[in-house]
């Protein structure tokens, strides 16, 4: 079975991804940290985002998550950087990154392959229902309003010292999404089928007991 996950930033793709993927014990595929990881390579790379060479990097970068969903590692040519990814300059250059026809299409590609090969896996991300696994059997686009997921987001740079405020996480918040659904490559839309589960107001564990009722319906009737 393929789940996917889609949505925009901060609507807890990622932490409901991998809460689910650990109660049903199957792979779970944080499709934002591969971005990520090429993210950081165009940056280490002193590339400007506009270069043919980005597409190249991505095509030849050597990306592989391991462990398990709470404890994974995202290794770049053979080097832990699970924590350099995280940096607010890796996640604004991902934003960009992730807009390249050809860097999308090289790691749609990998993330199919790495789907298809486990007995059941959980994709995050923004164009897995419509473009990476557009039969996956469950699709769910998460959403809630924007001032919640910055306010998400607020809280979360908070933790980690950033010296950020809350208007300007808004802002970069709504930049990104601005840049998600006009892009003409893939842009953040919900599959027809996909099932909208709004997190606005809702604790983590109230959106996670949604998930998993219909995960396991579906699969309650596969073995009927």
């Amino acid at each position: 079975m393929i789940i996917a996950i889609d949505g925009p930033s901060s609507a807890g793709k990622s932490t409901l991804g991998r809460m689910l993927a650990r109660e049903l014990a199957f792979l779970y595929l944080n499709t934002g940290a591969m971005y990520r990881a090429v993210a950081l390579a165009v940056i280490e790379a002193g590339l400007d985002v506009t270069d043919p060479g980005v597409v190249t990097l991505a095509e030849q970068a050597d990306i592989v998550l391991a462990g398990d969903p709470d404890s994974m590692q995202v290794m770049l040519n053979g080097r832990d950087v699970s924590e350099l990814i995280t940096s607010e300059s890796v996640s604004h250059m991902a934003s960009m990154v992730s807009t390249i026809p050809g860097v999308r299409r090289a790691l749609v590609a990998r993330q199919r392959i790495m789907g298809e090969q486990a007995h059941g896996a959980v994709l995050d991300g923004r164009d897995i229902g419509t473009v990476v696994f557009p039969r996956a059997e469950v699709k769910f686009f998460l959403v809630a309003g924007a001032e919640e997921r910055a306010r998400r987001r607020y809280e979360e740079d908070l933790l980690k010292d950033r010296d950020v405020t809350y208007e300007e996480t808004l802002a970069d918040l709504q930049r990104r999404d601005e840049r998600d659904t006009t892009r003409e490559d893939s842009p953040l839309v919900s599959a027809p089928d996909a099932i909208k589960v709004d997190s606005t107001g809702l604790s983590i564990p109230e959106v996670l007991e949604k998930m998993l009722a219909i995960v396991r319906s579906k699969l309650a009737s596969r073995t009927a």
